[in-house]
């Protein structure tokens, strides 16, 4: 007996009035291209990690290695070798979602004397075929507002994996996964993936934030979605 098939209903949603921004479009190639040069620039920062960084094993294995550490005398006036400091780059790289979206949404306000703590971009890659696009479509429009007030050349360039990659930037940057990395302007070495970059992605294009500030009304938009409804289960 044939099952039955299930039934659908429409949800409806709400929706900003405004346009929304797309990603740029970037052959499967160029992505390639522009994933090696950037998993070249930020090789350092993943091989300092790895010699100098220890990798945390659980709260567990600290608890006992203290323990044992504190049951071993150490020796008199030994000598702590510092930790080397970690590629210049670093300070100019960030990496995640939390810091970028929160240093974009600093550049979206007028500019305070008081705040300069935020990071001006010149890159960010997100790898999109690695994670849910709930994660990351906010980044268009936030890239565009970032950046709306600088020269063509200046704007934040935006680009988005298709392939799944976050494993392979984490392996780079010596981190389990990354999911989005951002580079500031005039970071260290960074000239030539800029370069190529600024070459083959255009800016985030969003003509609505470019417009005349007017006091028409906007009308409540409302999306619907077809859906599935789930069978009812016979008692």
């Amino acid at each position: 007996m044939a099952a039955p098939s299930a039934k659908k209903r429409l949800v409806h949603h709400l929706e900003t009035p405004f346009s929304t921004s797309s990603w740029p479009e970037i052959s499967i190639d160029d992505q390639d291209s522009i994933l090696e040069l950037l998993c070249h620039l930020l090789s350092p920062i993943g091989q300092h990690r790895r010699i100098h960084t220890k990798t945390s094993k659980g709260k567990r294995a600290a608890k006992r290695e203290k323990r044992a550490k504190s049951k071993v005398d150490e020796v008199p006036n030994s000598v702590k070798i510092p930790t080397p400091p970690g590629p210049e780059l670093s300070a100019s790289v960030d990496v995640g979602f939390n810091s970028i979206t929160k240093n974009l949404g600093l550049n979206t306000s007028p500019p305070d004397e008081s705040n300069k703590s935020h990071k001006d971009y010149s890159m960010i890659f997100v790898a999109r075929g690695s994670q849910s696009q709930a994660f990351n479509q906010h980044f268009p429009q936030l890239v565009a507002a970032a950046s709306r007030n600088l020269p063509d050349k200046e704007k934040i360039r935006l680009v988005g994996f298709s392939k799944p990659c976050s494993e392979k930037l984490g392996s780079v940057l010596g981190v389990p996964r990354a999911s989005s990395v951002a580079v500031s302007r005039h970071a260290p070495g960074a000239d030539a993936l800029f370069a190529v970059v600024q070459n083959l992605v255009a800016p985030v294009d969003s003509p609505w934030l470019n417009e005349t500030p007017i006091t028409t009304y906007k009308s409540t938009q409302i999306g619907s979605v077809e859906t599935t409804i789930g069978i009812k289960r016979e008692k």
